[in-house]
């Protein structure tokens, strides 16, 4: 079978910040080549979590109709997505192992491969062709930084190896475990070597931005928040609580998931809840045009493409640049 960096169709990937449109991109660009999406969202791997994770699974469904009867499957042609129960704890390294396998069987049947998502940590291991290795918990560290204070953690983390921004540590387990493998990586010189993107090799890849005026965008999210509360958001989070969902499980996932918790607990009003959730949004979407813009300084080109690009404009735009890039059609 043909190999990822081999592959005469390169991975296509449609990226930009929350509220931007990229699943209806993906899938216009899915019906149109042929291709199956692998999604690059930290949240929506989790079953039960839709409206706070936005998944807009109806947006979907020409997909899933392309494929229901050659691929079969609850949501054939797209991967990643509702793959592991709520309340537990997904990482990177289960990402890329999942993510590799889901591309093996495009790869297998193939199809062409369209990575789409805002989860930039995610999105940029793929397309610089990361695999990392198992790192094992180790209870005796964890119980040493227990008390530990988060930006303490920071600090030591910082001086183990280069901290791009603190998105992914903005929580102390998240700082632990981040500690917990850079500690092995120092142990374990092999495997750090398996971890460096330096000695990746990358998928031929193109990659796509879609580009959105800041003010538009935050009149998206702002209207998008009062829709999916509207169509039952606290709801679901209520849902997933009655189900024995802890709650310091849902203040973990952040952002939706920790302010409605909140509020549910008492904690916070519903008019708190609703203006601190807004607020935190709206800084998710900066720190996602921060990461595109770094991987820009990386190394990476990105393509940008405006927002308000019909479908047609867009097919079009990717197939012209596909050709400029030597790859087939």
């Amino acid at each position: 079978m043909t190999s990822p960096s081999e592959n005469p169709l390169p991975l296509i990937a449609i990226v930009g910040p929350t509220a931007c449109g990229k699943t209806s991109r993906a899938v216009a660009l899915a019906l149109a080549l042929d291709g199956e999406i692998l999604s690059a969202d930290s949240r929506q791997v989790y079953c039960g979590m839709d409206l706070g994770t936005g998944k807009d699974i109806s947006d979907y469904e020409p997909l899933f109709a392309k494929y229901r009867d050659t691929i079969g499957g609850k949501m054939p042609g797209l991967h990643l997505v509702d793959i592991c129960p709520a309340g537990t704890k997904y990482n990177l390294h289960r990402y890329l192992q999942d993510y590799y396998l889901a591309e093996a069987s495009i790869l297998q049947r193939g199809n062409r491969r369209i990575l789409c998502g805002g989860t930039g940590m995610y999105a940029e291991a793929v397309l610089s062709g990361l695999r990392l290795p198992e790192v094992p918990e180790n209870p005796e560290l964890r119980a040493s930084l227990r008390d530990i204070p988060l930006s303490e953690l920071h600090s030591r983390l910082a001086a183990m190896k280069q901290l791009h921004n603190t998105t992914d540590v903005d929580t102390h387990a998240r700082a632990v475990r981040a500690l917990e493998i850079a500690q092995y990586y120092l142990q374990h010189p092999e495997a750090a070597q398996l971890a460096d993107r330096s000695q990746a090799v990358p998928p031929r890849s193109e990659i796509f931005l879609i580009d959105i005026p800041r003010e538009l965008r935050r009149q998206r999210i702002t209207r998008r928040l009062h829709e999916r509360i509207n169509q039952g958001m606290i709801e679901e989070v209520e849902g997933l609580l009655a189900q024995g969902i802890s709650p310091d499980d849902l203040i973990y996932y952040g952002l939706e998931y920790k302010f409605l918790t909140l509020h549910i607990l008492g904690h916070i009003t519903r008019e708190e809840m609703h203006s601190q959730l807004e607020t935190a949004i709206h800084q998710f979407a900066k720190r996602q045009m921060t990461w595109w813009r770094g991987m820009e300084r990386r190394g990476f080109k990105l393509h940008p493409i405006a927002h308000d690009t019909t479908d047609e404009q867009f097919i079009s735009t990717v197939k012209e640049r596909l050709r400029t890039a030597g790859a087939s059609i």
